[in-house]
Formats: structure tokens, sequence, C-alpha cells
């Protein structure tokens, strides 16, 4: 039985199936995303969804859809899946469905009398072009199958609405037609690898509505063009493929390219491969770069959520070369930030006062890893240059006091990873001495001195280390409060006592500045008040201000983004606190809430993790419906835990 496999019974129940998404992507920053009924529900969902530089950086939905029909003895059943205004769905293929798995690839089977039918999907690497495959498993008569493609050609900021200027002409190719609906988009190649007619019947499906934008407070009507319909005859046992794509396939070849990219899949038939291959729809080769998107469907590559990410993304599955494909991106990132020059790769968020203290973190997971002689060799340097340009002050908001702790202003623009605004001011304005800038800032001063030791620089060793000591002993005198927890920001004399999850990095990473005792009281703190089945919560239920339901229209999400609702990526580094402070007695802790994020592979997008949850009960998925940050720190909390059960 497949890991990820539902049966008729969830899948012909709309209120369950639609509540559940599926995401494939071609490594090079296509995408296709619907939900596992073929409905799309979101104005990002499309079968095809491609970025064209040539109009703007985003991606956009050519293909929307494609329905099949099957047709036999004249009757005609059609196997696709749209809501329209009033809640009215036509077709309603999904009554035809017996089950969907996605071991490989996502894959339905489809029941229609004695009709037996599986359609497979899947995207081919490296290649903006999107492969389904259909096989006639059974059948007792002649059997002909239809595919009507619904198209859109429109960014996925937007939606396309039926109009004069979309133009209907198309010409034939090899298998198919290729057409391009607006002027600055490429053609869009359509074909089967078997002979078939193409009956050219223009139309526009009108006022088909996505109810996840309904619940986000947006617009979420559009209309849709249908060219006309591709037809052939299939026997029981034939296999044939439709793709869709920027450029001309070879049809007599497409069989071989679906089973190569159905064969070359890890499975997904355990918790931590499911993670795996999420993980890599996360890396994204573009313009001979690499790079890390933060999440799916709307989502960049940022700065801090790529260097939080790709230890977990790449490191814990032994897969040291994309890492450094990766950190060779983002050290030209870095080197152009630092010498004010404008950057030459599409990282954003780079001014960012915590990014390249993040970022010394992502190579001293790297040297964890791998091994500390070879992160010196490949990037010592780097870490002890950003380092010297920090202590120099040279970066435009994060200055180092007197006291050895950092400081940076954030009243008037967001600077940490609580980033939420209105009207363009920070919602929780952390501002002053911030207290994870100042654990990351002890962190990197103890591990250049550990590279200093490793480069025997006996200098570089006591300068850093006397340095090292001046900010634990500040540390603990500004942040470490009577109640014994850490304050989350000092400024101006001010403390603020918010029992946020910040503090927990304090604990959890390699270097503490606190001592035991007070690691642990910490520790509890955030366990009481903070942690949840799906996260820690980003602000305590006993702090003013308590808001854990993000819901509602983008004003009303924006106030609860980070005030009480639950994040998975801080999680991990609460459950390495948990391992690092209680060690093997936190064992099975740890293992019971890591079942809670194998549930959540079944749910929302399945088999990845959402951006955030609720920080109530039930606690719902919500947000982005596949996070980097979340996927890569339960995956190293997974090797984490491995290795404590190895002793």
């Amino acid at each position: 039985m497949s890991y990820l496999r539902f049966d008729k019974t969830l899948m012909t129940n709309l209120s369950d199936s639609l509540q559940k998404e599926v995401l494939r992507s071609n490594r090079s920053g296509a995408y296709s995303c619907t939900t596992i009924v073929d409905c799309n529900t979101r104005k990002y969902h499309g079968l095809l969804v491609v970025p064209i530089p040539g109009l703007d950086d985003e991606n956009h939905v050519l293909l929307s859809s494609l329905d099949a029909t099957v047709v036999q003895h004249g009757a005609e059943f059609n196997l696709g899946l749209h809501k329209y205004q009033g809640d009215n769905f036509s077709p309603r293929g999904h009554k035809y469905i017996r089950e969907f798995d996605s071991l490989q690839v996502p894959t339905t089977i489809y029941r229609v009398g004695g009709v037996l039918l599986k359609r497979e999907m899947m995207f081919q690497h490296f290649e903006d072009r999107i492969i389904i495959r259909y096989t006639l498993l059974d059948a007792h008569s002649e059997t002909t199958l239809r595919l009507q493609p619904f198209l859109a050609f429109r960014s996925v900021r937007e939606f396309t609405h039926e109009n004069f200027g979309a133009s209907r002409h198309y010409e034939p190719v090899q298998g198919g037609i290729k057409t391009s609906m607006y002027p600055g988009y490429p053609e869009l190649y359509m074909q089967v690898n078997k002979p078939n007619e193409f009956v050219f019947r223009p139309d526009w499906y009108r006022g088909l509505e996505y109810p996840k934008e309904q619940e986000r407070g947006y617009a979420s009507h559009e209309d849709l063009y249908v060219p006309g319909y591709f037809e052939f005859q299939m026997v029981k046992g034939e296999s044939v493929v439709f793709t869709a794509g920027l450029s001309e396939a070879d049809t007599a070849k497409m069989e071989e390219v679906a089973e190569f990219e159905l064969n070359v899949r890890t499975p997904r038939d355990n918790f931590y491969n499911t993670l795996v291959n999420s993980a890599h729809q996360f890396i994204v080769h573009r313009n001979h770069e690499d790079y890390v998107l933060a999440g799916y469907p709307w989502f960049k590559c940022r700065a801090r959520d790529m260097f939080i990410s790709l230890p977990g993304l790449t490191l814990v599955n032994n897969e040291q070369q994309k890492y450094e494909d990766v950190m060779e991106t983002a050290e030209k990132a870095i080197r152009s930030f630092m010498a004010g020059e404008p950057l030459t790769v599409s990282v954003t968020e780079m001014s960012h006062p915590d990014v390249l203290l993040w970022a010394i973190w992502c190579i001293q997971q790297y040297a964890n890893f791998v091994s500390m002689d070879k992160c010196v060799e490949r990037y010592g340097t780097l870490v002890a240059d950003i380092m010297q340009w920090l202590l120099q002050g040279q970066h435009p908001n994060l200055q180092v006091h007197e006291n050895g702790l950092v400081w940076s202003e954030g009243r008037e623009k967001a600077v940490t990873w609580m980033n939420s605004t209105a009207n363009g001011r920070p919602i929780v304005p952390r501002t002053g001495y911030i207290v994870e800038f100042n654990a990351l800032w002890y962190n990197a001063l103890k591990f250049l001195s550990a590279i200093s030791l490793a480069r025997n620089d006996a200098k570089g060793v006591k300068e850093t280390e006397e340095m090292a000591a001046r900010v634990a002993h500040s540390f603990v005198d500004m942040f470490y409060n009577e109640f014994g927890y850490l304050c989350d920001y000092c400024v101006d004399g001010y403390r603020n006592y918010d029992v946020r999850p910040n503090m927990i990095f304090a604990v959890a990473l390699d270097y503490s500045p606190l001592d035991r005792k007070q690691q642990k009281s910490v520790l509890d703190y955030c366990t009481r008040e903070l942690s949840t089945p799906k996260g820690l919560r980003s602000l305590s239920p006993k702090s003013k201000g308590y808001n854990p339901m993000y819901v509602g229209p983008q004003i009303q999400r924006d106030y609860a983004y980070h005030q009480g609702t639950a994040w998975p990526w801080l999680h991990g580094f609460y459950m390495e606190a948990c391992l690092k402070v209680y060690k093997m007695s936190r064992l099975s802790y740890v293992d019971r809430l890591l079942v809670g994020y194998e549930e959540e592979l079944f749910y929302h997008c399945i088999g990845t993790l959402p951006e955030l949850f609720d920080g109530n009960p039930p606690f719902h998925g919500r947000g982005a419906i596949s996070f980097a940050m979340n996927v890569a720190e339960i995956m190293r909390v997974v090797k984490l835990l491995d290795k404590y059960n190895e002793y």
C-alpha cells in the first residue's frame, strides 16, 4: 500500500478532498499545483506555471487544467472538476475517482463503467514541461479519450477574463499544436505521442471560482480560454503521453522520458523520504545559479530563509554538492552586499541585519555535517571576512556596541523574521538589542574562534574569546530577567517582557551565552507557554496581544502573523535544545513531536509542511502550502534524533 494514498471515500467528499493540494516542480522554477481531485482552488494553481523573465519576475499560469473525457458508445464521461460561482461544480468528474496515491508521482485511478483509466503526472527535470501519461488499464469495448486544455496566460498575481485581445491563432506541430494568447508570452506546445485529431472549438469558460482566494479576502473569479480538444482512440493496456511545454517535444521519445522521470524519483514511502522529496523542490537552478526558494506558491529566494533552510535541505541527506552549489551563489550575494555593489544574483533581503549571522550559522552546520577541516578550507576566509566587516561597523543596521552586543534599528522598518507590517510600519517593532541577533552574534564569535584555532592563529583565538566573554556577560545582564526567561528586545532602558520563541536560539545554538541552569529555565518557559504539536507559538497566550488564528482578510492576518501563530521551523531549534539540555531523557518526547509532523503530510499540501499553523487547537495549517525552513528543520531534527538513538 502506498504511503500517501487516498481512497474513493475521501476523494468523492469534496469538503475533505478540496483541502488537500499536490505540488510538483522541475528544479528550475516552474511548478504544477492543484488539489488532489484536480479542481483549482487558488489563483496560484495550474498544471504548468512558469517564470517568464522577459515579462517580469513573477510566475505565470499557462496551462490551468486539462480535462479528460472518456467516450464509449457515444456516451461522454468528463473526468474534470471545476468550481463556479454559487457553489456549483461542473463537470463532477471526482465521482469517477477510485484512488489517488503519490508514491512516486501523483497518480489517479478512474473507473467509468467497464473502463479503468490511470493518470500519472510528472515534471521533466530542468525543462518547463509537464508530462501526463494515461494508461487504459481495462476496457470492454472501443474507447476514445478526449483532452481539453484550459489556458490562462497570466501572472499568478492576477486573473484572466474573456477579452478580444486574446489570440485564437494556433499552428500544428508534431502530435499537437502550439499557441500563445498574448504578445510577450512564449508559445505553449501541447502534444500527444499518438496520432490524434485536434478539433478547433474555441470558447471561454466563464466565472470559475477559487475558494482559497475568497478565504483570504481577495478577488476570486476568472474566465479561462479553451482552444479545442485532442481526441484519439485507446486500447486496453495502452499508454498515451500528453505534454505541455515551452519547446517542441520529440513525440517518439515522450514515453521514454515519462518512464525515466517516473523511476528517477525517490519513493515517498515513509516520513523521511517524503520530506526529502519536498526538500528537493525548494532548490532551483536558474541562469547558471542555484537558489533556495523560501516556499510555494508565492515566495522567492529570501536570504534569511536560504541560510536557515540550506543545511536541512541538503547536508542532512548527504547532499554536500547541492549545499556547495547554493553557497556559491550565496557568497556572490554576500560579497556584493559587503562591497556596497548591486547584487548580480536573485537573492532578496540581503540587507536585513541578522542575515550574515545566519550565513555563519549555515556554514557552521557544514563543519558539523562534513568536517571542520573542509569547512575552514572552503569557507574559513568568508566567515573571517564577514566578522571583520561587522566588527568594523560597516553594516548599515547592525552595530557592535561597547558592551559587545549588537544593536539594530527596527522601529520604522521590520528587520527580524517577525516582519509583518501595517500602514508601512512593523506590527511587532522589535528594535535595539534583539535577543536572537545577539545569541547568533555570540555563536558567530565562538565559531570564528574555532576557525582561528584550526588555522593555528593564537592571536585570533585570544582576541575573539575575550570578545565572546564580554558578549556572554552583557547578554545575561541585558536579557535574562527575574522570571527566568529572556526578554525579547531591549532599547533605551526598556526591556520587552513578551514571552516569544526568539529566546530559544540562545539555548539551541552550538555556543550559548547562558549557563546550564539558565538554559534549562529558558527551555522550560518555551515548553510551558509556547510549544504546540505544530510548532512554537510566536507569542505566549499569557502575553498581551495574543492572536493565534491566522484567518480573514489580509490586514487581519497581518496582525495575527507573529502574535501567537505556531511555526514548525522554530520547533526544530526547540527540539534540538531539548536534546542538548536533557539529552537521552527527552528522546521519546521529541519523537512524539515528530509524529505530529508526519500526520501533517496527509493534510494541506500532501507530502510537505505549510508555512505556519494556528496557535490554538485544532492547529490548522495556514499560509504558503510548502515552506522551506519548516521542511528543513524537521529533517534536521530527524537526523539529530537518529544520532542520539545510536548511543
